[in-house]
């Protein structure tokens, strides 16, 4: 007999750190869409966990730009900071499985270590974005280790990958542009769960943060492809249900480049305040550029 279909429920997670830019626009168009053709739910999320970024001036012009986009979305609306007791219960399971370690370094101290390395770059693994975490503190005797935190010395916590693996075995996850994909649980090395100065991390807090809103379908930009991999082993090892993912284009700019904040790319307040209509922001959203034919 088969189960009844879930019902979809995507979400837009923005931060933020900034205004909201056409590469937004068009993640939030991917995930209403997805959710109007199922007949399906929309969230909008708030992922302000990093308080040296974040600001609730920017959350309040982001939301304002979305609604005078037309975009409607479930209240409330789930702020990441009001919500850590989720992130620290989840964390103290996963340490209570044996697959967390407090990790020490500092910056300077990974990059000297991973040079040093360079001479024998079998030692040095490398991921998407360049060489891992070399794992210096992964090894450290428990007592040391529980001294040390214990003597208040500033920490992250990383997760144990190979361990976190060795317990959930392979595990795969459905993709709706790539069909079934098996996830390389140690594509990103051991990252981190907890940073120094808060206690959480994206790769945490967006997994149990889909988890705990039900969310159905994630869909998201294919330049956090790669995360997923990690994602489905916290779900395995958090016993979090698995939902569907669907990793969407990025928008990019006339020199093929992805749109981001740190780049400049145009704010949607900017294009209000030049008298931009809404409808127009939409049509370049979805990947038109001004004096070029609509796409049919």
């Amino acid at each position: 007999m088969t189960e009844p279909a879930l019902p979809v429920i995507t979400r837009f997670a923005p931060s933020p750190t900034g205004f909201l830019h056409l590469g937004h626009v068009h993640s939030c168009l991917f995930a209403v869409n997805a959710a109007q053709q199922a007949g399906g739910r929309f969230l909008l999320r708030i992922e302000d966990i990093d308080p040296n970024r974040c600001r609730p001036d920017y959350e309040v012009m982001l939301k304002e730009d979305l609604a005078w986009l037309g975009f409607r979305w479930e209240e409330p609306v789930r702020r990441q900071s009001d919500h850590m007791d989720d992130y620290t219960a989840a964390l103290d399971r996963l340490a209570t499985l044996g697959v967390t370690y407090p990790c020490f370094c500092s910056r300077k101290e990974i990059a000297d270590e991973i040079a040093r390395a360079g001479n024998a770059p079998h030692l040095v693994a490398v991921g998407p974005e360049g060489p891992l975490y070399p794992g210096i503190c992964r090894n450290l005797p428990p007592d040391v280790a529980a001294a040390r935190v214990t003597a208040g010395e500033p920490h992250a916590t990383r997760l144990d990958v190979a361990k976190a693996a060795s317990l959930t075995g392979p595990l795969t996850w459905h993709d709706r542009g790539r069909g079934i994909v098996t996830a390389d649980t140690g594509l990103l090395g051991d990252i981190v769960l907890a940073r120094r100065d808060v206690r959480t991390s994206y790769h945490l807090s967006v997994t149990v943060d889909d988890a705990i809103q039900g969310v159905s379908l994630v869909t998201r930009g294919v330049d956090l492809f790669q995360a997923t991999h990690v994602h489905r082993l916290l779900q395995a090892l958090l016993s979090l249900p698995k939902p569907d993912y669907h990793h969407h284009d990025l928008l990019l700019n006339d020199r093929g480049e992805r749109l981001s904040k740190r780049d400049g790319a145009t704010g949607i307040r900017t294009l209000r305040e030049q008298g931009v209509t809404a409808e127009e922001v939409l049509r370049r959203a979805r990947g038109w550029q001004p004096g070029k034919p609509e796409t049919p």
